[in-house]
């Protein structure tokens, strides 16, 4: 597999100018979740019309789908109750339900369950979530027709997006409400935004020839049970994070060279005596980008000892963000690729089981980890912007980088957004998932809270790229005075090309239009990219 692209073993040849992702419920990766979350978007988090990939329920994976229905099927004549099947719901649980009610029993739940409110989620969020829970129908546990799956993928194939407020999910039993809305959308009913305005689902759906779902025995409750909100929003902050700690990196070696620090602090030596492997690979990073910079060297015999933390500890801080991302990375695999709903469909065994597989606490539990480590590489970001703009700690750089300080402020409030942001991080970084309330009736007494911990951590992910792109945006104003000495190969490719958008400050002008177009700059794939491509050139011309 290979992982930096995003390819795994699933995707299959191109197909009418369209890739093809083929879902078995084994081997989806976070990485596929990006691609296709982000499948019809023309810039990243831009959201535009037609996909560009198609996504297909694996022959592999038809089999144990039909099994699992056949089961279903089979018990409902046995004269037993099963929960979900013939029963109500939650604190419902104990009344039987007439079987010339069955279908509308999950009519009813899913209508019910639409409940959510506030700002409706982002189209790449909702794309991930339908993803997400038609991969865990395929494997084969949820007692659900082929066609249930067929409609989740019709939907997301055609550009047809559930309108899914973001707040009602308490991340047990699942993300209930926000998947509720989508299920809403496969039976007519609800609203969607397709081709660039919001509809009704069933506007959207005849203009397709798609008809509405009709729900039969417990497929309404297998399509609104699971962690799919919580896991799309981890799947779609792990697919950035290796990019965006390579990022944070290069951002602390362009405020090394712009403070006139060391790279000493950097050395394999240092790393070998506490050998986490996080911080090892920060610490090579830096000293790559690094390479060749003639600001570095010129200061080498100064008599300053050593670099202030932000500098001289940015491997270990970057470092530890790494091991949370490992830790991270193998939960959310699992999770995508598990069964979540209840209860469970085991047709070989001849077993229906309800358990709490839908509980978010594993997920929950990792996002909030995420949400900190974020938070931490933000402070350590902003105390080297600090450090750039203020005159007490720069080593000679002028107050705020300005040019004719006084008339000009530079740089000054740039840094105060940076604050700002960090702040609200704080804030933001108070584990939801420590709070439980209970819910139906006392039936669901302990909740995750994984959705809030989720919506958090994509705040914080954004916060932490504006951050970043401040940071690169000082330092590259801060390189402007140690001129003619020339950077690193690699931080003088990040130089180049923020330059190539961003002229110097050479009088104040609003910096909100720099910014955004800095972090978009950084947050592109291509940008890291480029700077390694460069210093693997120069590698290989040694």
């Amino acid at each position: 597999m290979n992982t930096k692209s995003g390819f795994c073993c699933v995707w299959q040849e191109r197909m009418k100018g369209l890739d093809i992702l083929r879902i078995d419920g084994d081997r989806l990766t976070f990485q596929d979740v990006e691609r296709v979350a982000l499948a019809i978007a023309e810039k990243p988090h831009e959201i535009n019309s037609a996909a560009d990939i198609r996504v297909e329920i694996d022959p592999s994976a038809w089999e144990k789908i039909d099994d699992s229905r056949e089961y279903v099927e089979k018990i409902l004549k046995d004269g037993h109750a099963h929960y979900g099947i013939n029963t109500g719901f939650g604190d419902f649980e104990r009344i039987r339900i007439k079987e010339e009610d069955l279908k509308q029993l999950q009519i009813n739940l899913v209508r019910s369950h639409s409940s959510g409110v506030g700002e409706k989620l982002s189209t790449p969020v909702v794309r991930a979530m339908m993803l997400l829970r038609a991969n865990a129908l395929c494997r084969g546990n949820s007692g659900v027709r082929r066609v249930v799956i067929e409609r989740i993928l019709d939907m997301l194939n055609r550009g047809i997006h559930p309108v899914v407020p973001s707040r009602g999910s308490v991340g047990a039993s699942g993300d209930l409400a926000p998947l509720s809305h989508i299920a809403l959308s496969l039976i007519g009913e609800g609203e969607v935004e397709y081709k660039g305005r919001i509809v009704e689902s069933r506007q959207a759906l005849e203009e397709e020839g798609l008809p509405p779902l009709e729900l039969k025995e417990k497929e309404g409750l297998a399509l609104i049970n699971g962690t799919q909100l919580m896991t799309a929003c981890g799947s779609l902050v792990l697919a950035e994070m290796e990019r965006l700690l390579d990022m944070a990196d290069l951002c602390g070696a362009l405020s090394v060279e712009a403070l006139l620090g060391t790279d000493q602090a950097f050395l394999p030596l240092i790393q070998d005596a506490r050998p986490h492997l996080g911080q090892k690979k920060s610490a090579e990073n830096l000293m790559r980008y690094l390479r060749g910079s003639e600001i570095v060297l010129s200061h080498r015999d100064c008599g300053r000892v050593q670099d202030a933390y932000s500098l001289r500890c940015i491997p270990s801080v970057h470092g530890a963000c790494r091991e949370s991302l490992e830790f991270a990375r193998g939960v959310i695999s699992i999770e995508i690729n598990s069964s979540v709903d209840n209860p469970l469909v085991f047709a070989d065994e001849e077993m229906v089981l309800s358990g709490g597989n839908f509980h978010g606490a594993p997920v929950a539990l990792v996002l909030e980890s995420l949400a900190v480590g974020l938070s931490m590489l933000c402070n350590i970001s902003e105390r080297r912007i600090d450090r750039m703009v203020n005159r007490h700690y720069s080593n000679g750089l002028p107050p705020f980088l300005a040019r004719d300080g006084g008339l000009n402020s530079g740089l000054m409030i740039a840094h105060y957004s940076a604050a700002a942001l960090c702040s609200e991080n704080k804030v933001l970084c108070h584990p939801a998932c420590c709070d439980t309330i209970p819910t139906s009736g006392g039936q669901e007494d302990h909740v995750s809270m994984g959705s809030i911990s989720g919506l958090k951590l994509l705040k914080i992910l954004e916060h932490t790229w504006t951050i970043l792109g401040i940071e690169i945006l000082t330092a590259c104003e801060a390189l402007e005075h140690h001129k003619p000495r020339k950077p690193g190969v690699g931080t003088g490719t990040a130089y180049k090309m923020v330059r190539h958008q961003i002229p110097p400050l050479e009088k104040d002008r609003p910096l909100y239009k720099d910014i955004e177009k800095t972090v978009l700059l950084i947050r592109k794939e291509g940008f890291i990219k480029e700077v390694e491509e460069k210093i693997t050139d120069c590698n290989l011309n040694m």
